[in-house]
């Protein structure tokens, strides 16, 4: 059985005021093209279809050309899942009157947890849709006392899959999680993705996979495996951030043979248009590059303050995205400390962390642990209602 796994399209995505909807509809319409071409069994879409719970009109209207291509005009059942950006309500829509044309959207998870059934030469496959929850409502879900945190809840939901299964059929999990090899912290591929919690209590162990002959992740923007060739993620399709600039992003074709053995190639995606540092003076830029559509991020290595920075780059550089100019200062063993813009590293800090020095900074005394809890509740509550999820 041949299956494409894709995941985080984020449509409707802004990246520093820019909406990347024609970037969008370029990448993805070379996946739509390899689907037409070369017929796969199946499309898995990870969760993260949407940027945000209420997207944009555009991108609706993308994700609706999209899916009309890939299951009417292709024939291409389509197996996608909500993320944390995604508003579970809006994708559960109508789901029950597009499941017979091949459209399966699993928006809200449900305690039943039945398969998706796809037959090749070989039987049948599996594919258990596991939308993104919050321990929370999993916990409701599942009327499981004992689920706290995202490793409980996936380990709950596995466990509740296993005592179902069917031992003669290959099995696939779709699902979107923090997962690390033993439900250790690990850095983020990206800072354009929310955490999922906040605290360090976001990670899942990829243990609880074991038993699936293949697990279609989304959630982490760069293509990697964990730990087991076979627990995978896609990746994103674009560079969301500057912290992806070094990622190569594309698709993956999922093979599985008889005896459900996953043999994976990445096919990677021509952007319209890259996403890249670029660190030069003015002078530089103005007279020895070329002209460039590349969405940049600019570092002036000019001494001096340079006179409306932007409108410069931009005469080469038109769809430049941020500008700054490095400090240079003398450190006391004498030599040059490069600092960049300090707004980065308080944007990657933790939450918490930043609130408590505030406080500290404020009243003069360490956060107790009673109002360090209430702030993490209510910036996990407002976290929520802005974006439909952490």
């Amino acid at each position: 059985m041949k299956l494409f796994h894709t995941a985080d399209w984020h449509l409707g995505k802004l990246v520093q005021g820019v909406y990347m909807t024609d970037d969008q509809r370029y990448a993805l319409e070379q996946f739509v093209q390899a689907v037409a071409e070369e017929k796969p069994d199946a499309v898995i879409i990870a969760g993260d279809l949407y940027d945000r719970a209420i997207p944009p009109t555009e991108a609706v209207e993308l994700l609706d050309e999209l899916l009309r291509k890939l299951v009417i005009d292709c024939e291409t059942p389509v197996l996608a899942i909500s993320g944390n950006h995604d508003s579970p309500d809006r994708l559960d829509f109508g789901t029950r009157l597009m499941e017979n044309r091949g459209l399966h959207l699993a928006g809200r998870l449900r305690a039943d947890l039945k398969p998706i059934v796809l037959n090749d030469e070989h039987g049948p496959v599996h594919v258990y849709l596991v939308p993104y929850a919050d321990p929370a409502q999993v916990r409701i879900t599942l009327d499981d006392e004992t689920i706290r945190s995202h490793d409980d809840a996936m380990r709950a939901i596995a466990a509740r899959i296993e005592a179902d299964a069917d031992p003669n059929a290959r099995r696939i999990l779709v699902g979107h999680a923090f997962v690390t090899p033993g439900g250790e912290p690990q850095a983020n591929t990206s800072d354009s993705e929310r955490p999922l919690a906040i605290g360090g209590a976001e990670h899942v162990s990829a243990i609880h996979f074991k038993s699936f002959h293949y697990t279609a992740l989304g959630h982490l923007h760069q293509a990697h495996h964990v730990g087991d060739e076979r627990i995978r993620y896609a990746g994103s399709p674009l560079k969301y951030s500057i912290s992806e600039e070094t990622h190569r992003k594309g698709w993956l074709i999922v093979e599985l043979d008889e005896a459900g053995n996953a043999t994976v190639q990445k096919r990677e995606i021509k952007p319209l248009r890259d996403m890249r540092r670029v660190s030069a003076s003015i002078e530089e830029i103005e007279t020895q590059h070329k002209s460039s559509d590349d969405y940049v991020f600019v570092t002036l290595q000019n001494d001096n303050p340079v006179l409306f920075p932007m409108e410069k780059v931009r005469a080469v550089y038109p769809n430049a995205l941020h500008v700054e100019r490095r400090v240079r200062s003398l450190q006391t063993d004498g030599t040059e400390d490069h600092a960049e813009n300090s707004a980065g590293s308080r944007r990657d800090a933790d939450p918490i962390d930043l609130f408590a020095s505030f406080y500290r900074e404020v009243k003069g005394m360490p956060l107790e642990d009673e109002k360090r809890k209430l702030f993490a509740d209510t910036f996990m509550d407002v976290m929520k209602k802005e974006g439909g999820a952490v």
